[in-house]
Parts: structure tokens; C-alpha cells; sequence
């Protein structure tokens, strides 16, 4: 919105020139989801704790939970206010990407509310029923996928980047959909199971969508792609402005979410974001490097298949608890012990995807 002002405000002064730049712009989408988080974050708090929209904990997990009881929840409407307001402002509104990426932080915002509201006002303690969650995630990631897939104008938007290969880029046909659906809807699935301990799943989410705002820069600039090897997709440098504002949103909720949590972001944040980085991922073309920066919430999730197929199949448990945090909790890991190593678990596997840029 506001690079149009500054277009238009150039015939005065050449200055103005510099809001059109995408660094600069990333830049104050950065700083601008910050400081919306920061600055509404303590009266959104006080109007949850208004409200009584506080968190129910399970007796049958880590005891030192039972004291989060009650602490505000639904905190990811902070971070997605900030995420739209910063990319409304200093996104290209024309880009097709940009809109298709905001649609999904929407619907899947709307489909966690929903979620959120059913336990937490109306005390269904089953919330949105998993088939139905699963159903809307699965009708707007198709949609989507469907959109993106039929207005795709050259090769390089339906190819399959493989990392490390410079020469393997085979072209997907009708599974770029299939592709598409499962990034969307698996990721979503997977940062709303990390989401269980203050600041696990929005650091790792900070993380990925600061890596995949250099994926964006780089694929949509004619010079580094060619100099990187990797297909050029025109525009889709725009994302950087929604990938920053992710940070700068994530960095704000933070310092409420930080241990011990004075907000948590339930699904209504964790489902958006996650839906977030696999359509961000999906459009850069980076599918693969997105499992391999997202290995948290991959873990986390395997981690709940693996537990419930064993405990189906043979009866027994192989954690303690899942997801797999809880089990290092009632190994007797301290919290915030398990949140610091996960988090460099997590930046380790994000400079692993960075490194597939270079060598290939």
C-alpha cells in the first residue's frame, strides 16, 4: 500500500525513491510487525485474561504444566494482525504471490480460531473435531495449489528443485498440487504440534521464514539465480515483505511467549503459520529444504505417527510422552533446557537448507 504513496510522492522528491527498494521495505516490514506486536501485545494479554480465554492443561502430562493453567491463549491473533498490517503496508498488493501467500495465513487463522474458540469459550474440550480441521485445511490448500497451478506461466514455477543437484529439476505436471496440498497442510499439522512449549514453535518458525525470505530474494533476482543455479521465478522476491514480516511478528510475540509464557499462540497462530511457511516454501520451490530447515516440527510430528502406530500395532509406547518434547520433560529435562536445545537443533538445520543455495 504505502509503495504506492511513495510512488506517486517521488514527483516531489526523488528521495521517496528509497521505499521502493525491497531490502529497505523488508527492512521496515520487519521492524513494523515488531513494533504492532510489542506495542498491542500487553493489551491483547489483559483482554484474553478479560475474556478467560486461558489455556486447559492435561493432568496426564508434565507436571510442571498444571501451574500454566489458565495463562491467555489465543495469542497468535497478535501475530497475525502484525504479519497482515506489516505486509498490507509494504507488500506489492498487485502480486499474485503476496495475495495467495496472505490467503493462506487468513483461512487457516480463521480455521484455528474456530478451534481455539470451541475449547477455550465453549469449554468443548475436542474443539473443531479433527475431521473437520483436517477438511477445511485440506478444501483451501487445494484451492490454492489448483490457483497456483493453473496460472503458473513458465516451466520453472511447476519444476522440483532437488538440492545438491544442480542438473534434476523434473518437471511435476499435476503434482505440483499433490506437492502443493501436502507442504500447506503438513506443515500447518506439524508447527501446531511443536506448539507445546513457551517459544518452541515460534522461534523455528523465525528461523525458516527469515531462510525462505533469502530463497525469495534470490529466486526472483535474474542475476543471483543465474550466479546460483537455480530456477528464476519472476516476483517472487516480493515475498521477502511477508517472510520479514513473519520475523518481526515472531520476534514480538516472543517477548510475551518467552519462558515463563505470559501468552500462548494456539492454533489460531500455530495452523496460520505453519500453512504460512509450506505455501511460502511451495513458491520458491523449496519443498525439500523446507524439511530439511522445518526438522523440529518434522521430528515433532514423527515422533506422535510413531507413538500411536506402536502403541496400535504392539501395545506399547515408544516415548515417554508425545510429541517428543514432552518426553525429554519427563526424562527430567528442565523446560526451558528442552526450548534452547530444540531451538539449536533448529538453526543448525536452517543453515544446512541455506547451504543448498552453494552447493550444488
Amino acid at each position: 500500500m504505502l509503495i504506492w504513496l511513495s510512488e506517486w510522492l517521488t514527483q516531489f522528491d526523488t528521495g521517496f525513491n528509497v521505499f521502493s527498494y525491497l531490502t529497505m521495505r523488508a527492512i521496515l516490514s520487519t521492524l513494523t510487525a515488531l513494533l504492532i506486536a510489542i506495542f498491542i501485545g500487553p493489551a491483547m494479554i489483559r483482554w484474553l485474561q478479560q475474556l478467560q480465554i486461558g489455556q486447559t492443561v492435561r493432568d496426564d502430562g508434565p507436571q510442571t504444566h498444571l501451574s500454566k493453567a489458565g495463562t491467555p491463549t489465543m495469542g497468535g491473533l497478535l501475530i497475525l494482525a502484525a504479519i497482515l498490517v506489516s505486509s498490507l503496508l509494504w507488500a506489492d498488493l498487485t502480486n499474485h504471490y503476496v495475495l495467495a501467500t496472505l490467503a493462506i495465513v487468513v483461512t487457516y487463522g480463521i480455521i484455528g480460531f474456530v478451534d481455539d474458540y470451541r475449547k477455550v469459550i465453549r469449554k468443548d474440550p475436542k474443539g473443531l473435531i479433527a475431521r473437520w480441521k483436517y477438511f477445511w485445511q485440506s478444501v483451501v490448500a487445494i484451492l490454492v495449489a489448483f490457483y497456483l497451478y493453473s496460472t503458473a506461466s513458465i516451466e520453472a514455477e511447476t519444476a522440483l528443485l532437488v538440492p545438491f543437484f544442480k542438473e534434476i529439476m523434473p518437471q511435476l505436471g499435476l503434482m505440483y498440487m499433490v506437492i502443493a496440498y501436502f507442504a500447506i497442510v503438513g506443515t500447518s499439522n506439524a508447527v501446531n504440534l511443536t506448539d507445546g512449549l513457551d517459544g518452541l514453535a515460534i522461534v523455528p518458525t523465525i528461523l525458516v521464514a527469515g531462510a525462505l525470505a533469502i530463497f525469495a530474494y534470490v529466486t526472483g533476482n535474474v542475476n543471483f539465480s543465474a550466479y546460483l543455479n537455480i530456477p528464476f521465478i519472476p516476483y517472487t522476491s516480493e515475498l521477502m515483505i511477508v517472510c520479514t514480516a513473519i520475523v518481526g511478528a515472531g520476534l514480538g510475540f516472543l517477548w510475551f511467549n518467552t519462558y515463563p509464557a505470559q501468552v500462548f499462540m494456539g492454533d489460531v497462530g500455530s495452523l496460520a503459520l505453519g500453512g504460512t511457511l509450506g505455501i511460502l516454501a511451495v513458491l520458491v520451490r523449496q519443498e525439500i529444504v523446507l524439511i530439511i530447515m522445518g526438522g523440529v516440527f518434522v521430528i515433532e510430528t514423527l515422533s506422535v505417527i510413531l507413538q500411536v502406530g506402536s502403541f496400535k500395532l504392539r501395545g506399547q509406547r515408544i516415548f515417554r510422552m508425545a510429541p517428543i518434547h514432552h518426553h525429554y520433560e519427563l526424562k527430567g529435562w528442565p523446560e526451558p533446557r528442552v526450548i534452547v536445545r530444540f531451538w539449536i537443533v533448529s538453526l543448525i538445520l536452517v543453515l544446512i537448507g541455506l547451504a543448498t543455495l552453494k552447493l550444488r
